[in-house]
């Protein structure tokens, strides 16, 4: 399809480098840039072979020789004990020359402002800025860019373009997190292992049951409810860089160096032809191609605006490869397959080939074929239609297991493997970065070649035999270009030459080549040496904290949270005078204002945790509440409430693990701020040792929001809709639970947004350090409720208001709460040792 030449600017392609394989693919295919982590801790993809700090000179020369920017992932909420080893890590970046580092932790950042100024500072998807509003804590940072949430349609990409002049950093394929990143819980909750530190154990992934009011719902295939296909937006390239989107970002550290070479030589070619004025073509063998580097099943994920279904088919979440065909039969060894009509590829021995054979992946069967068979004959070449006998390696299937009907796969083909590998393992450079050079000669001096890279870099270099005066065949331009142009074998390509000439002076063709060769050593130099940072970083906004800061309070201060108004109500009828609202329909806070100031209750009503662009009207409906103060999940509350001159508090989803991020947001106007959920006890206690206590709340019970997510659940499974204009609002009429293998079943709900949020079915207790944190001056904690029965309530709250007074120990409180709760309870993140390896 021919469309119009765009004329933004070229946007950058970002791949990922898991190792130095990935590297030198993501090189040789054409990326303008890398991403990586380290091996130190301190970036988002731990599983990740990562690199070491003392590898980063020899990492970043090889970029920038090849005209390749580096950006280190530093991506990582960094908790108080730490920011000495973050300083040391970044200041190892800064001087071996990293062109941008990306970060989380709002505290780290505005370290890093301090200690390595000049050092270019990207926000990382991780800190879930999705709308202009929200940008605006990356602005007030200095950051130079930001990787924007994978949720964003590019109708609201567009918008938020047209409202910052933030670079704008988004995600076009690989895998998609069902939760917003920097906002899931699952993996800390379950097993101590946090997604906020890169060591997310993809729950997401799993299998589980929907119960609605009681009853199984029967979804046939469909288990897998939170496991997102991949997304690829190959063929939205045009329309990302008509919105101005700067950089198009392949997720994959994990993944393997064909993956990256794969998809990065696909995105380049889609990227120059968009530049180019035409949409990229790709044929059904390339997509192919595509999804057997890795797949789950391609979409366009939220690019293309909300599709519940589309997103989440929910029958599978590993791997799946190209779709085959279907099993008729097995017969004498062979499985018999009817081959899908849109095969391209086809199929051939070597390949690999799986089958499904129940409901769940787990119970997939597969193997390498040995032989293909059609129309009664053995096949040296790929079939790509019609029937066919696949046979495999004795005992490689249990063919017990297969039955007709079930769909067959296919996972691999060596020969693409082979091909990609050969893309970035060769001697000879296959990607070559343009150089123009100018020249200058005349008679009785030597000739001048001044070159300069399409990255920047620049060297000179000189012959060492002056012109002589020609006699026959003086230099000119064409002669130049032609012995300049030999640049085979080497990473540069000649793009263009001008040339100064004086008289007819004259050089033997062995001396231009003498300056050919000096000049490809000098560039490699210069390029090696080359840094792609802008000239000046953004500066950052010096918080300020203000005159008046939260006097210490004597005497400890328990707020409870409440999920309904008619929650709401209990409490107040069992005396509790301080308390926080979070409803999911809004229009309720009204009311529950009026309720509480009929008994002389304090009440914050809190925001939803996500604002989008056009919802800012939620903020304006919530302050016709008059409320005491508001409890702000996101920056785009923060500056809204603070401006209206209502009281704000941060709560838990602005991520405070160190004190540096507890004064940005106090000198943004807080009043207080709540410890982040990734804290456990240890790091927790380093909090508040190292931070005014009187600056925070800590959560000491709670039903820990594990996944909170623009999927809906509701929508997918249990309406005929697609979305929440369609979808008829079942979250309103039916009360949700999502079951895990372990038959525990998590509440599921749906916020004003319609965003979900699956919390844990156990409550997570901190009593046990409560009496650690009243002696470290803490006087402001938090009871989250759920949906426990009003008796439950009771008990809860006089449990920890005895805690609270002295009265009674934590390890008494705790063991009571376990031993009444029909699911127990949890030390969860506040126990005092954790084993990360426990999860589910």
């Amino acid at each position: 399809m021919a469309l119009h030449q765009s004329h933004r600017p070229t946007p950058e392609l970002l791949a990922p480098a898991g190792d130095w394989d990935c590297v030198q693919a993501a090189i040789e295919n054409g990326a303008d840039a890398v991403y990586f982590g380290l091996d130190c801790g301190f970036n988002a993809r731990a599983r990740a072979a990562n690199f070491a700090v003392d590898d980063l000179p020899e990492l970043m020369q090889t970029l920038h020789r090849r005209g390749v920017a580096g950006y280190a992932t530093l991506n990582v909420l960094v908790f108080s004990d730490e920011l000495d080893a973050f300083r040391r890590v970044a200041e190892a970046c800064d001087a071996a020359g990293v062109d941008a580092v990306l970060v989380q932790d709002v505290g780290a950042a505005r370290l890093l402002r301090e200690v390595c100024p000049r050092l270019p500072l990207h926000a990382s998807t991780q800190m879930t800025l999705t709308s202009a509003e929200t940008i605006s804590l990356a602005e007030e940072l200095g950051m130079e860019r930001v990787v924007v949430a994978r949720e964003l349609s590019l109708s609201e990409i567009k918008a938020i373009r047209r409202q910052t002049t933030m670079p704008l950093e988004v995600f076009v394929h690989g895998a998609l997190c069902v939760a917003y990143s920097g906002q899931c819980l699952t993996s800390e909750s379950l097993g101590g292992r946090s997604a906020n530190r890169g060591q997310c154990a993809q729950a997401c992934r799993l299998p589980y049951d929907l119960v609605s009011d009681g009853n199984e719902v029967e979804l046939g295939m469909q288990k897998y409810l939170l496991s997102p296909q991949d997304l690829a937006g190959f063929s939205l390239v045009p329309e990302l860089i008509e919105a101005g989107v700067s950089s198009l970002k392949i997720e994959g550290r994990l993944k393997t160096a064909e993956y990256v070479a794969n998809i990065t030589r696909h995105y380049r070619r889609a990227i120059d032809e968009a530049v180019g004025g035409a949409a990229a073509a790709f044929s059904r063998r390339e997509v192919e191609e595509m999804e057997l580097s890795f797949s789950r099943g391609f979409s366009t994920g939220w690019l293309a605006g909300i599709d519940h279904k589309r997103l989440v088919p929910a029958t599978s979440s590993a791997k799946r490869g190209v779709r085959l065909g279907t099993v008729v039969e097995v017969r004498g060894g062979r499985v018999v397959v009817d081959l899908a009509e849109e095969l391209a590829a086809g199929v051939k021995r070597g390949d690999g080939v799986a089958f499904d054979c129940g409901a769940t992946s787990d119970e997939a069967a597969g193997g390498r074929v040995y032989e293909v068979f059609a129309g009664g004959h053995s096949e040296t070449g790929a079939v790509v239609s019609g029937r066919v006998g696949l046979t495999f390696g004795h005992g490689a299937i249990d063919f017990g297991k297969l039955a007709a009907g079930q769909a067959a796969w296919k996972t691999d083909d060596p020969q693409l493997t082979s091909r990609l590998r050969k893309s970035f393992t060769s001697a000879m450079p296959l990607r070559q970065q343009p150089v123009d050079l100018h020249v200058r000669a005349s008679v009785g001096a030597a000739i001048e070649v001044q070159a300069t890279t399409a990255a920047g870099a620049s060297c000179s270099v000189a012959s060492t035999e002056r012109a002589e005066e020609a006699v026959k065949h003086p230099l000119d331009a064409e002669l130049l270009r032609r012995q300049f142009g030999r640049l085979g074998g080497t990473p540069f390509a000649l793009r263009d030459l001008t040339a100064e000439i004086t008289g007819r002076p004259m050089l033997p063709l062995s001396v231009l080549g003498a300056v050919r060769k000096q000049l490809v050593a000098g560039l490699e130099t210069a390029a090696a040496a080359h840094t792609h940072r802008q000239a000046a970083s953004r500066p950052a906004a010096e918080p300020m904290l203000p005159k008046e800061m939260p006097a210490p309070s004597s005497l400890p201060v328990l707020r409870v949270l409440c999920r309904s108004l008619g929650q709401l109500r209990a409490v107040l009828d069992m005396g509790e005078r301080e308390l926080a609202a979070d409803f999911a329909d809004i229009r309720e806070y009204g009311e529950a204002v009026v309720a509480a100031r009929r008994v002389g209750a304090r009440l914050l009503i809190a925001t939803p945790r996500i604002h989008k662009p056009g919802e800012t009207g939620i903020f304006r409906l919530m302050a016709k509440a008059e409320p005491d103060g508001v409890l702000v999940r996101n920056m785009a509350a923060l500056r809204f409430f603070r401006d209206a001159g209502l009281p704000a508090e941060g709560d838990f989803s602005l991520n405070v693990t160190n004190e540096r991020s507890a004064t940005f947001f106090m000198a943004a106007g807080l009043q207080r701020v709540t410890a982040s959920y990734d804290c456990n006890r240890e790091q927790l206690l380093a909090l508040v040792a190292a931070t005014p206590p009187a600056w925070l709340e800590v959560v000491i019970h709670q039903h820990m929001p594990m996944f909170h997510m623009e999927h809906c659940v509701f929508c997918a499974v249990l309406s005929p809709g697609t979305d929440k204009t369609t979808c008829g609002r079942p979250c309103d009429v039916h009360a949700v639970h999502l079951r895990d293998r372990q038959g525990v079943q998590h509440r599921l709900t749906a916020d004003v947004g319609c965003r979900n949020t699956l919390f844990n079915a156990t409550p997570q207790s901190g009593a046990e350090v409560v009496p650690a944190l009243l002696e470290r001056g803490v006087r402001h904690v938090r009871v989250e409720l759920l949906d426990e029965p009003a008796a439950e309530v009771r008990e809860i709250l006089a449990a920890y208001r005895e805690l609270l007074a002295g009265r009674r120990s934590g390890r008494d409180v705790w063991q009571q709460l376990k031993a009444s709760n029909r699911v127990g309870v949890t030390r969860g993140t506040l126990e005092e040792k954790r084993n990360p390896l426990a999860i589910l």
